[in-house]
């Protein structure tokens, strides 16, 4: 098993779901909520997010050794994440508490066919320049998994040098305000080992219009690339083997928070287990389709001997 450090935010969710006043119209909207309304929800859960510790969860449910890298509040929200995380028997050591702000949360509208609208209050999550990179002196981590730092390149750029000097591999799944400066984040992905964007994110640092023009010039920046898009699958390259993927399972979402880190984490977790190219890339369509099944990010993470079964993926030579 590896040591891995998931690095980025941790949040408290609240789910509101409702059948009836979330529903959506063909323009892909929630139908019209009135100001000044009452609303009557049909349940409500709470649940922990956030990239970071959603992959960390995939890590640990794999049996890898699982550290979180990430700030959060001493309020009843940050409580619920360290409890959370030393439920899956994630390192929660490394955690920073920071003074006069608040633990991340996000407010989720459940509309019934799985999709949401995440209203986020992102707190303490989101200072990144609390995150120390001299702890991985004292982890020394095999990898780290690196979600967004909501463009803060500066912070991003000296967690990657000190993993590149400690002779860390890093995977990083950056968002939209990392890809809105493109200058920058180019550079940094000479550090980067494995890189996961979806299809909308990666034509904001290549040009191209075809799913695959789009992949193939996003694999000529790193070792290892993957490009998601939602129901029609994914490209996936090692540099040595090139892959098109299919869906793992045509299901009903329930939910669809946490598909994206649950494909990328899952990919890790099995890579860094020592599994094929091919085999981990089954394993990350395995881990997102079991996750968009359950409500809450972190429900339908599966564990390392699940039983999995053959899927459409093909190489391309």
């Amino acid at each position: 098993m590896a040591r891995i450090v998931s690095v980025g935010a941790a949040l408290q969710d609240v789910y509101l779901i409702d059948h009836d006043d979330f529903g959506t119209n063909k323009r892909g909207y929630f139908n019209q909520i009135e100001l000044g309304a009452k609303i009557d929800i049909d349940k409500v859960k709470f649940s922990t997010g956030g990239g970071a510790t959603n992959a960390a969860t995939t890590f640990a449910r794999y049996g890898h050794e699982s550290i979180f890298l990430g700030s959060i509040a001493d309020d009843p929200a940050g409580a619920a994440i360290v409890a959370s995380l030393d439920e899956e028997g994630i390192d929660s050591s490394y955690v920073t508490y920071l003074p006069n702000t608040h633990t991340g949360y996000s407010v989720v509208l459940l509309a019934p066919n799985g999709e949401r609208t995440i209203l986020t209050c992102r707190g303490a999550s989101a200072k990144f320049d609390a995150i120390n990179p001299d702890d991985l002196d004292t982890i020394h981590p095999d990898w780290i998994y690196v979600t967004t730092f909501r463009g803060n390149m500066n912070a991003l750029d000296r967690l990657f040098t000190k993993a590149h000097l400690i002779g860390a591999k890093i995977m990083f799944n950056p968002g939209n305000l990392e890809l809105d400066n493109s200058r920058k984040l180019l550079g940094l992905l000479s550090d980067v080992n494995v890189l996961i964007l979806n299809k909308n994110e990666a034509k904001k640092i290549v040009q191209g219009s075809i799913f695959s023009e789009i992949f193939a010039r996003v694999k000529n920046y790193v070792p290892t690339a993957i490009v998601t898009d939602g129901n029609q699958g994914a490209f996936a390259s090692d540099g040595n083997e090139t892959f098109r993927i299919g869906l793992y399972e045509d299901v009903k979402v329930k939910d669809s928070t946490g598909a994206g880190d649950s494909f990328g984490s899952g990919f890790l977790a099995a890579y860094a287990d020592g599994r094929s190219f091919k085999d981990s890339l089954i394993y990350a369509s395995a881990n997102s389709t079991s996750v968009v099944q359950k409500i809450g990010s972190k429900s339908g993470i599966i564990h390392k001997h699940t039983r999995l079964h053959d899927m459409p993926i093909q190489e391309i030579r």
